[in-house]
């Protein structure tokens, strides 16, 4: 059974920082694509950070590139989203999503559709 747990959003001042977590569960580590998306009141979802194992490479969208990092830790299973100098923009409902396909990370993060999809999480930066 796969399952993907999101955590860590919150409220936070412009410039602050949060960590969200995603834990992996029913996936093999081999050709596992994973990434997150936002989506913002009034805008489309869109993926912000992959990371694909089969290909060994990471993606960070332009918007974010510099203030988020995204890492995997493989013993934990988790997968994590690092968010530094956070701006009233990325105010958004937070996924972390999966899928086992062999896909390099850019194209994970531009998929429409995701085959498992974990619990959105809030998060609120405030100016």
């Amino acid at each position: 059974d796969v399952q993907l747990q999101a955590s860590g959003g919150g409220l936070v001042q412009a410039g602050g920082s949060l960590t969200l977590s995603c834990a992996v569960s029913g996936f093999t580590f081999d050709d596992l694509a994973i990434g997150w998306f936002r989506q913002a009141p009034g805008k489309e979802r869109e993926g912000i950070s992959c990371f694909s194992s089969s290909e060994g490479n990471t993606y960070i969208e332009d918007s974010v590139t510099g203030r988020f990092t995204i890492s995997y830790d493989n013993a934990k299973n988790t997968v994590y989203l690092q968010m530094n100098s956070l701006k009233p923009e990325d105010t958004a409902v937070y996924y972390c999503a999966a899928e086992g396909v062999i896909i390099r990370a850019a194209a994970f993060c531009r998929r429409s559709f995701v085959e498992v999809w974990g619990k959105g999480t809030q998060v609120t930066v405030s100016s």
